[in-house]
């Protein structure tokens, strides 16, 4: 077995927690390993010479939050990968897999303000700050009367720019307050009905070279199954949908044991309108999940304006 592995990682605070979680549970699983954490610039992270521009606006989108880090996976500078899986776009590069994923935590949005103690209580005008077109769309959606605004950087950065003034309040993954330990201005977490979560919020996902067996036998006691199968099928949809970090697509998936149940959400930008499917089935693996979430995604499809999907 492998005495030494190397976990490729970027270097903000939540990737950083999220990288040691990992590192941790292989500890625990192995105690003769030594895992050992490298921090991977991206292009995705933030500078504060970059100013608001979104991800969206940007070549490569979700995948600047990882192209860096799987490079060194290819290069064989690291051995694997510890991303958020709502930051993965839904194709991989040629080569590389990512099957094994960490207990799902909470999946939904979280809306942050130090004046406001909830999203209706928010005045005519009020101004919310989320680079998200998902957020974005659905906030437009609920509440046209409300201004919405580029903002990013990292959560410390974002709340910063929240008290001193620059918006009203801040929509943020309640998963990610939580494990930086920065939940003291969340007034309120939306739910699906309101707020569709993105494709993999709040789940830890683990990428590693496809030829690499050793390693993936070494990430087998990492996996949560039902959390796999949820994401399976999250990513099923996405791919039949083409999604991107421009596109307002929200997928959450619950698995009760026996059945899956897949909810999924398309929006216009301007939040005019919105296209949701439900549905559940019996599964067995991750297969069928996929499957369930590709078919569910390719029905949604047809049925959308197809503008949309860019």
């Amino acid at each position: 077995m492998k005495k030494c592995l190397r976990i490729g990682t970027r270097g903000s605070k939540m990737a950083l927690i999220q990288a040691k979680i990992v590192r941790r549970k292989l500890e625990e699983a192995y105690p003769e390993l030594e895992p050992e954490i490298v921090v991977i610039e991206t292009s995705g992270d933030w500078k504060p010479e970059h100013g608001e521009k979104p991800l969206s606006e940007k070549d490569g989108g979700k995948g600047l939050f990882a192209k860096e880090i799987e490079t060194a996976i290819l290069e064989d500078h690291v051995d694997i990968g510890v991303h958020s899986v709502k930051d993965m776009p839904s194709f991989l590069p040629e080569g590389l897999s990512m099957l094994h994923y960490l207990k799902r935590d909470t999946a939904f949005d979280a809306l942050l303000s130090e004046k406001y103690e909830s999203f209706d209580a928010l005045p005519e005008g009020a101004v919310i700050g989320s680079t998200s077109v998902r957020r974005r769309s659905f906030v437009k959606h609920l509440r046209p009367d409300l201004e919405i605004v580029d903002i990013r950087g990292n959560v410390t950065t974002r709340i910063d720019k929240m008290l001193s003034g620059q918006v009203d309040a801040l929509i943020l993954s309640a998963c990610g307050l939580d494990r930086i330990n920065q939940t003291q201005y969340t007034r309120q977490v939306f739910t699906i009905d309101e707020m569709l979560p993105a494709c993999g919020q709040g789940a830890i996902g683990i990428e590693f070279r496809e030829t690499d067996t050793e390693v993936r036998e070494l990430l087998s006691p990492l996996h949560d199954a039902w959390t796999g199968y949820c994401i399976s099928a999250e990513r099923g949809a996405l791919r039949a949908l083409d999604g991107s970090c421009r596109t307002p697509i929200g997928a959450y998936a619950t698995y009760d044991g026996e059945y899956l149940t897949l909810r999924l959400t398309v929006l216009r930008h301007d939040g005019s309108k919105i296209w949701t499917e439900a549905n559940s089935k019996i599964i067995h693996n991750d297969m069928d999940c996929d499957q369930f979430g590709f078919q569910m995604g390719s029905e949604l499809k047809t049925i959308i304006d197809p503008d949309i999907l860019i």
